[in-house]
């Protein structure tokens, strides 16, 4: 091709940055592509997705399906905005569109898929493809290497935590990542003097989100009526669903960073936990099943589809804008009614 191209990829996402350093490498190397700029994106784009004018010719991964996209890989069961979009992507089925909900990462779908139908693979990239398959999978080997691992991929990861707004955008560090991941090892990108900046700064609001976490806990602020959350009084807390299974949680992140996998240190034995995170940017309510316990899990992305979110089976989520943040507590019901009432009817199956 020999034209400036462009690649839109999902961030901040260690698996979209992964995933946006592969299809740099198959575009260029075997497409002729000269990539121009690569675009981090989030799902606060999500209302005018279809209405962006995309840079062309331009991939987008790791992202929702776009139509002028010439290149494209997702991963995500929430990808098709609307039907029509999705009868497009079946209309124009070629081996550049690349989509599989069951893969439990963009990264790993991608480095599949270009090899078996594209005959193309970078093996210097592979061990960036398995920690990004492990991270976004959250297959991690327990819960402390979660919140505490110090591998390069985990500093890069736990570096995309940290929102310098007075210095370099969160926009511009995901694509300064891509940049720099595309001709240097997790362990030189993991090295650099920014990474560790932000991987300090990060890791240490993370110990404050986990303390706070403890102290919600102690204050026993809300408890559980007839399986409703009755809440004391307007603050963070932490309730512990025995009969459950279930970690439910509302915290202030303002000033802290939250580990998402914070309730199952504290709760190992909880099956699920499901809660609202608040700051300036905006209320967001989270599910996510226990990734250290085997049992058949409820399709948390789909509970969540109904609120305009999604997700995956393992995980599900959803922001919510200032007008729908009053609805916050009254979502986080639903989703733990419907966790529930779902999860008594596969307590017998397979896991997964």
């Amino acid at each position: 091709m020999n034209k400036e191209s462009h690649l839109y990829f999902h961030s901040p996402c260690f698996d979209g940055i992964v995933s946006c350093v592969l299809a740099w490498d198959f575009l260029e190397a075997t497409q002729g592509w000269v990539i121009q700029s690569v675009h981090a994106v989030n799902y606060d784009a999500r209302p005018g997705w279809l209405l962006k004018k995309l840079n062309a010719p331009c991939g987008v991964v790791d992202f929702l399906y776009h139509p002028e996209a010439s290149f494209w890989a997702d991963h995500h069961l929430t990808t098709f905005l609307n039907e029509e979009t999705k009868r497009h992507f079946e209309q124009r089925r070629n081996p550049w569109l690349i989509y599989d909900p069951q893969s439990d990462s963009c990264a790993k779908l991608l480095w599949n898929d270009l090899y078996h139908s594209l005959g193309y693979r970078n093996d210097r990239y592979k061990a960036m493809v398995e920690w990004a398959d492990k991270i976004d999978s959250a297959r991690y080997e327990s819960v402390s290497e979660a919140i505490l691992g110090d591998a390069p991929a985990l500093r890069v990861n736990v570096s995309l935590e940290y929102k310098d707004e007075q210095k370099n955008g969160m926009e511009e560090y995901a694509e300064t990542l891509v940049r720099l991941l595309r001709h240097q090892s997790l362990e030189e990108v993991s090295g650099s003097p920014e990474v560790l900046s932000r991987f300090e700064k990060a890791r240490k609001l993370q110990e404050n989100g986990l303390e706070r976490f403890r102290k919600a806990l102690a204050e026993k602020a809300a408890h559980l009526r007839h399986g409703e959350i009755v809440s004391i009084k307007e603050s963070d807390f932490v309730v512990f669903d025995e009969e459950s299974g279930i970690v439910v949680f509302k915290m202030d992140t303002g000033d802290v960073i939250f580990n998402r996998y914070t309730p199952y240190l504290l709760f190992p034995d909880a099956r699920y936990s499901v809660g609202i995170t608040q700051s300036s940017k905006g209320t967001a309510i989270t599910a996510m099943r226990n990734p250290w316990r085997e049992f058949p899990s409820v399709f948390l992305g789909r509970i969540f589809e109904e609120f305009r979110g999604g997700g995956h089976q393992r995980v599900g989520a959803v922001v919510l804008d200032e007008d729908r943040a009053i609805q916050a507590g009254s979502i986080l019901q639903h989703v733990l009614d419907e966790i529930r009432r779902e999860d008594s009817t596969r307590q017998g199956g397979a896991a997964s």
